[in-house]
């Protein structure tokens, strides 16, 4: 299958790349379009790219391809960690994202006189490899209360409402509508009518080790200032303030006989109840009975 790309690349004074945007995409029989014109902005440049889908599979090589692959990601091309993505840090810039355009590290200085010299507003929104998405791509029926803290490459589902503080990194996001007030961490996806509470906390991959992608499925229910480093499967809920690493140890139930388990035994696993005994401090893991639902007029977002 075919992957045909249009965009225009922002360069510093150096000639060097600092992103590109691609409004031109076409994927198969899926595609978008818009008018593309280059002005004669000495600093910006008409990329395009002719891919296989079996280039998706390889590491990234450069900065037009990896601005591309965060961009199918959030065009939901791709489904979050379908597509290689090794080598993405090493090939973007760390950039100074500004309400001018992203402007290089080197000559931001400069950049930054004039504009006081010359009472011309220049706001520094950022420093960093990554910009935010609606810099990019707006999508479609979804509610983003600050759009500083959803990165390029995230994959938001119509539904999804993320609040003030609400977090979606790349190469994650949601499979359909969700309540997101705490972190969805790279790598991390969230199924249909979920709810992440405010400050839960799911870990990613970016560091620390940790190569375990971790989903949560359709129904589930992190609670205030909850965390997880397992997966959660269909139908689950994790009492707010308790944070499950792999290796937590769980007390489960078995025709009344306690057995306790590392939580990274029940990972993916449906239906369960994850609490905190208050009388002695212990993980307990039970049936739950509870199953959570969004309200569908607030996630209508239309």
């Amino acid at each position: 299958m075919k992957i045909q790309c249009k965009g225009i690349a922002n360069k510093s004074a150096k000639g060097e790349i600092l992103d590109v945007y691609f409004p031109c995409i076409e994927y198969g029989e899926k595609r978008i379009s818009s008018e593309l014109q280059i002005s004669n902005n000495l600093n910006q440049e008409l990329i395009e790219i002719n891919w296989n889908e079996e280039d998706l599979g390889k590491p990234i090589e450069n900065v037009e391809g990896a601005y591309l692959k965060l961009q199918l990601l959030s065009n939901k091309f791709v489904l979050p960690n379908s597509i290689n993505i090794n080598g993405l840090f090493s090939n973007i810039p760390n950039v100074v994202w500004t309400n001018q355009g992203p402007i290089s590290i080197e000559e931001i200085d400069k950049k930054l006189h004039e504009s006081k010299l010359n009472n011309n507003d220049l706001h520094i929104k950022s420093v960093d490899k990554f910009p935010c998405l609606t810099d990019y791509i707006v999508p479609r029926k979804v509610r983003i209360a600050d759009t500083s803290r959803v990165r390029l490459g995230a994959y938001l589902s119509e539904g999804t409402t993320i609040m003030h503080e609400g977090f979606v990194n790349f190469n994650a996001g949601t499979l359909g509508s969700a309540m997101i007030e705490g972190r969805i961490s790279a790598g991390v996806v969230v199924g249909n009518n979920s709810d992440i509470g405010g400050g839960a906390s799911t870990m990613g991959t970016l560091s620390g080790g940790n190569d375990t992608k971790i989903f949560i499925g359709e129904n589930c229910l992190l609670g205030a200032n909850s965390g997880i480093g397992i997966s959660l499967g269909d139908n689950c809920t994790v009492e707010a303030g308790l944070y499950l690493t792999s290796g937590t140890k769980v007390t489960i139930f078995d025709n009344d006989v306690s057995k306790i388990i590392k939580a990274v035994e029940l990972s993916g696993k449906p239906n369960i109840l994850y609490y905190r005994d208050s009388t002695n401090g212990k993980v307990i893991a039970a049936e739950n009975n509870k199953i959570s639902d969004l309200n569908k007029e607030l996630h209508s977002n239309d």
